[in-house]
């Protein structure tokens, strides 16, 4: 009989201790009784995920969980939700991560880096307005705020590019991009205000009280990567489940199965129960399931606490728990791990690079008497410190 293995990611669950609650974080904080569970039945500790030198991104920290060392495979954000989007990179293309966020115009401010999470359908039309004005580009529609831009002969890969959701609130002059190849990059982000400013998505959209996404921000740009298939790493078949494109690009490259579950948001309101349904129904067909969850990650960057704790309570009672339950009677032998993949503290509404809990049950594995799934108990985890890319191979050689 093989094992069935899942890997549960709560995007950026981690955080520091908050003083308004009593020096809890979130996830102490937060109704967790299956992370819990988890916790107390297995091992865990305490994982890089982000390599000492490299952004702290979702991208490098979810690539470094799915078992690739980004000091290797890693070579940016945006070709890997190209690959998601279907758009094909030539040799010397470049991919840039095209946001559509809400400037302050008058103060030069970064308001919002997801344009009040504008709609698909919203984006789509401002994109094509975009790409119409500046026939030269080549823009791609995408998910919400996030969409695309290729360059070519390598145009603005050495450029410095900052993500948006590090900036919020922050004068934006200072962080357009710099350096080889930034003159051309920053005159596409400022020639887009005119454009978006009268598209009537944006004053339908200030009409009723919501931000209008006026200005286009391109960051996390890279080359199309070069990177060994799952199968060939491990021995096994898999699929990644998620909401955000950057999730499905791994995926393609890594040669996993890409499910799109109808109804997921990358945000509160995520279809969880669609997830968790197309999880166990893959381990009929596949080995490992890479079930992503993006909603605590976007409430920390939104800087709103109570709805990130909500975020984990939903992920633990509406992912994690019935996950546990499916595999119970499903008669496999599997095995479950459990984390986030970088830290997004409320305090900071950005990503950091510093260590994140991991608690790892299943077939084979001697608990280590850790009490809960947490930060703090995770530093007392059997397994220690250890690199996050060497969680996968873990899961798979546990004896």
């Amino acid at each position: 009989m093989s094992m069935k293995l899942v890997i549960l990611l709560g995007d950026g669950m981690a955080d520091h201790p908050i003083e308004a609650l009593d020096g809890k974080t979130p996830l102490e904080a937060a109704e967790t009784p299956n992370m819990d569970r988890i916790a107390r039945s297995g091992r865990g500790g305490l994982a890089t995920n982000v390599p000492t030198g490299m952004p702290p991104g979702s991208d490098v920290a979810n690539l470094s969980v799915m078992g690739y060392d980004p000091r290797k495979y890693y070579s940016g954000r945006a070709p890997l939700e190209a690959a998601a989007m279907g758009v094909g990179l030539k040799k010397d293309d470049v991919a840039f991560r095209c946001n559509l966020v809400n400037i302050d115009l008058e103060k030069r401010l970064m308001v919002d880096y997801s344009a009040g999470h504008i709609s698909s359908e919203e984006g789509h039309e401002l994109i094509a307005s975009l790409q119409k004005a500046q026939p030269e580009t080549r823009l791609y529609p995408g998910v919400s705020y996030r969409n695309l831009l290729v360059q070519d002969e390598n145009d603005g890969l050495a450029a410095n590019c900052t993500p948006p959701h590090d900036i919020t609130g922050q004068p934006i002059d200072g962080h357009l991009p710099k350096g080889e190849g930034s003159t051309a990059l920053r005159e596409m982000m400022l020639s887009s205000v005119p454009v978006l400013a009268e598209h009537p998505v944006n004053l339908r959209r200030a009409r009723e009280g919501k931000r209008p996404a006026n200005m286009i921000w391109l960051w996390g740009q890279g080359k199309a990567p070069s990177m060994p298939r799952f199968r060939e790493m491990w021995g096994i078949e898999g699929a990644v489940i998620s909401a955000v494109d950057l999730l499905k690009g791994m995926g393609v490259y890594a040669g996993l199965e890409v499910i799109d579950v109808p109804g997921a948001t990358g945000v509160l309101d995520t279809n969880y129960e669609g997830k968790v349904a197309a999880c166990l129904e893959a381990l009929d067909r596949v080995d490992f399931v890479y079930l992503h969850v993006e909603a605590p990650d976007e409430m920390s960057h939104d800087g709103l606490l109570d709805k990130k704790i909500e975020a984990i309570r939903r992920f633990d009672a509406r992912v994690v728990g019935p996950v546990l339950a499916g595999l119970e009677k499903s008669g496999f032998d599997w095995r479950v791990l459990v984390l986030p993949d970088h830290p997004t503290p409320i305090a900071l509404r950005t990503h950091t690079a510093e260590p994140v809990p991991f608690a790892m049950t299943g077939s084979g594995i001697e608990p280590d008497g850790v009490a809960a799934f947490s930060e703090r108990e995770a530093a007392r985890g059997g397994y220690g410190k250890v690199e996050g890319w060497r969680l996968m191979g873990m899961m798979v050689e546990v004896g």
